[in-house]
């Protein structure tokens, strides 16, 4: 069960994207600033993600040696850039933080990157983890053998900002779940 409490304990241990990218070696640290070097949210998609209205900590368990995360993480990163007063990113080591780890596995395994979102007093409100519906649907297409791809290996432009556009949708959904909530609009009186 994943409680406020250990979401909490968990975000408070977290570190931000930059914090974060900084405890990879350096080539893990040039594929990650590669790939945030490249993402870019259009002018639209910035103004949707400065429109959420609620708070919303985001907890990412990753790694930093991880291809998917290398190709994902950072445009998690500049989705909450747009907005780091309602969106509060933080990052943890998968490996590092092994009892959320097994409380977030999927499909039995560990999965990275897995993004936990929550409420602003740190109540459960949504998981996605390893990849966007468009990342699958890319992968299905080119039936890829390997699970993860080799980090710093070259994505397609188009590929990136339909997956960016795959985690905006979540973000967004997530946005809505919370301004819509019962529980949060009577604690704010909206």
């Amino acid at each position: 069960m994943l409680t406020a409490e250990l979401l909490r304990h968990h975000w408070d241990r977290g570190l931000d994207y930059h914090a974060y990218v900084a405890t990879g070696t350096p080539d893990q640290r040039g594929s990650w600033d590669r790939v945030y070097a490249e993402a870019r949210l259009t002018p639209e998609q910035t103004r949707l993600v400065r429109g959420f209205t609620r708070q919303m900590p985001v907890l990412v368990s990753s790694g930093t040696w991880c291809g998917d995360c290398v190709q994902q993480c950072p445009l998690l990163a500049r989705i909450a850039e747009a907005n780091p007063e309602k969106v509060r990113l933080r990052f943890v080591d998968r490996d590092q933080h092994r009892e959320l780890s097994e409380r977030v596995k999927i499909c039995g395994g560990l999965r990275v990157p897995t993004v936990i979102w929550m409420a602003e007093d740190f109540e459960f409100v949504s998981l996605l983890g390893d990849r966007t519906l468009t990342r699958y649907r890319l992968m299905a297409e080119r039936q890829l053998g390997a699970a993860c791809p080799v980090p710093g290996a070259a994505v397609p432009e188009e590929e990136t900002a339909a997956v960016l556009q795959g985690w905006l949708d979540e973000f967004e959904r997530v946005s809505l779940l919370l301004r819509l909530s019962g529980r949060l609009r009577q604690k704010h009186g909206d």
